[in-house]
């Protein structure tokens, strides 16, 4: 199935080796004991490189050879993005510079003061979006809506050493009560972030074509953002060379209770992003359901 078990790879012994490598000896040493880290992966998942190395192959029409190289790459890369993340949420923004693009379209929405929808997709570093936008004294709260599948002892752990929370979690509930807890966060100027390229077997998916080729997503974020009457922004944080980021911010069209296209347009901003940034693609399971199991 073209769907996310809602769970990530990873120990908390292994983040707590690299946040030690962090703290004594700076963000870029820990990137070379990535290395090793990403060899492991590269040799040993087999399952994430076939669906990583389809998306190379296959979607972006890489050689077999430079596929087989960007495989390894998108792990290093996806790693190094893990521990800017650490890095920056235990105090080292500094380290870090940041660029703007689109700043103003967030500033407007929050002027407005009626909220707003931000969709965003699992790639780059999004994560870091709250510390990110403390750099232009913006005075907002990110909601992030999301499942609660993740594996708790690394959560509780990356929380025990941020110096405060990065954003507020919505939990995804079958009783629907989010819904509420979306309205209430709106209602109060805060900005709802939704991740749009992911959905999880047994809940309501939309189909698009994405790099060529039809695949599902999740019908939610589209559903919601098209019938609440407030601006939506897709928003990515983007990772680039020695320690730098880049935040781009693009306003949706939206149609009222047009979700499908707004889907559309979603799937155009992601293209444009990958072909920028075609290895911060970092969705590695079976996104096209195309691969033989």
């Amino acid at each position: 199935m073209s769907q996310w078990d809602g769970k990530s790879k990873g120990t908390v012994l292994g983040y707590r080796i690299f946040v030690f490598l962090i703290q004594k000896a700076g963000v870029k040493s820990a990137y070379v004991l990535l290395y090793f880290v990403a060899s492991y992966y590269f040799l040993f998942l087999r399952k994430s490189n076939r669906a990583i190395f389809y998306y190379f192959k296959e979607r972006l029409q890489y050689s077999y050879f430079k596929s087989k190289k960007m495989v390894f790459k998108s792990y290093y890369t996806f790693g190094q993005t893990i521990i800017d993340k650490v890095s920056i949420s235990a105090g080292m923004r500094n380290k870090f510079t940041y660029e703007f693009d689109g700043i103003e379209i967030l500033k407007n929405l929050l002027a407005e003061k009626k909220g707003g929808v931000l969709i965003s997709a699992h790639v780059g570093n999004f994560e870091i979006a709250e510390h990110f936008l403390g750099d232009i004294d913006l005075d907002f709260q990110i909601n992030l809506v999301t499942t609660d599948l993740e594996h708790s002892a690394i959560k509780n752990y990356l929380e025990s050493i941020a110096q405060k929370p990065t954003v507020k979690f919505i939990i995804i509930k079958e009783d629907l009560s989010h819904i509420f807890e979306i309205n209430a966060a709106l209602a109060n100027n805060e900005l709802v972030c939704f991740t749009g390229d992911r959905y999880f077997e047994g809940t309501k998916s939309l189909s698009e074509n994405i790099l060529g080729k039809e695949a599902n997503f999740p019908a939610g974020p589209f559903l919601i953002a098209s019938r609440l009457k407030v601006p939506v922004v897709f928003v990515y944080v983007m990772k680039e060379p020695n320690l730098h980021y880049h935040l781009y911010a693009r306003e949706a069209a939206v149609k009222h209770r047009d979700e499908k296209a707004l889907l559309k347009e979603y799937v155009t901003s992601v293209e444009n992003i990958l072909k920028k940034y075609p290895l911060q693609w970092f969705n590695y399971f079976d996104f096209w359901n195309d691969l033989k199991s």
